[in-house]
């Protein structure tokens, strides 16, 4: 199955170019993995990944012949697209249901960790029978000590708990699918510590 996440690297234009990893969301390992020196992660130096990695940052296409795989590499060095601002990420290429991570990668290669919370229903209670997997949903920081992230389980737990009990109340006629969304948002929100970023965006 894997731990699905996106990484979205910016570019000079202030857009960003989204590349796959299968394992990435496990722990949020790539927050450390991801390096000037391993800019695609991995555990030793690579010449390659950073010349790949300053040739994308102007590249105006995916040419799928240009690039090698890396064995050590933890991100898939083929970019899904190229160019897209940072709405199009949150919006149009995350899906909220199987990527549990999002990483993004600022110019000067510091990465920034989000835990993704996806606010379909349809597996969390019987009246609602689909859902959309994209633009619906949230992405948090989550607090981080040490180089390791602080109640990372927790906060992913507390999070299905919410939407086992939203899902039950929808059943019970407590909730619409509207106001059930809305209403993880403002949990979400009054969770998220002053320190923390949160983005939602509702299909």
């Amino acid at each position: 199955m894997g731990h699905r996440a996106l990484v979205a690297y910016e570019r000079p234009d202030s857009t960003y170019n989204i590349h796959y990893t299968h394992w990435g969301g496990l722990n949020l390992r790539l927050k450390q993995e991801i390096t000037p020196q391993t800019p695609f992660g991995g555990d030793t130096p690579s010449d390659q990944q950073q010349a790949t990695y300053e040739q994308l940052q102007t590249a105006t296409s995916v040419d799928t012949d240009a690039f090698e795989k890396e064995d050590d590499a933890r991100v898939w060095i083929e970019p899904e697209v190229v160019g897209v601002t940072f709405d199009d990420v949150l919006e149009t290429h995350l899906n909220y249901c199987s990527h549990e991570a999002l990483y993004v990668v600022d110019a000067d290669l510091r990465v920034t960790a989000y835990r993704t919370h996806w606010f379909g229903l349809q597996y969390d209670c019987e009246s609602i029978t689909d859902g959309a997997r994209t633009g619906n949903g949230a992405v948090r920081t989550v607090r981080w000590h040490n180089g390791e992230p602080v109640g990372d389980g927790y906060v992913q737990g507390e999070f299905q708990a919410l939407r086992d009990v939203v899902g039950d109340m929808v059943d019970r006629g407590v909730f619409t699918r509207q106001s059930a969304v809305g209403y993880m948002e403002q949990q979400l929100r009054e969770w998220t510590g002053s320190n923390q970023e949160l983005h939602v965006r509702t299909a």
